[in-house]
């Protein structure tokens, strides 16, 4: 479950995905011109911080169940 960059096309701005070569279950996140990409994990939760209006961190915290 890496962090995948993606590629935003410079000319158009335009971010294209095959949904046939990503993950399952994800999360794209885009902030300030660049795109990321995180497969969800199975059972936890997935938090994205912000400060001052722009992503600083993303965070999973996995679990599952008893």
């Amino acid at each position: 479950m890496n962090l995948k960059e993606l590629v935003i096309n410079p000319s158009t701005m335009r971010l294209e995905l095959d949904i046939m070569e990503i993950p399952r279950s994800c999360v794209v996140v885009i902030c300030d011109g660049k795109a990321k990409l995180r497969e969800l994990p199975p059972h936890g939760e997935y938090k994205i911080v912000t400060h001052q209006g722009k992503v600083k961190r993303m965070r999973r915290e996995e679990g599952e169940e008893f």
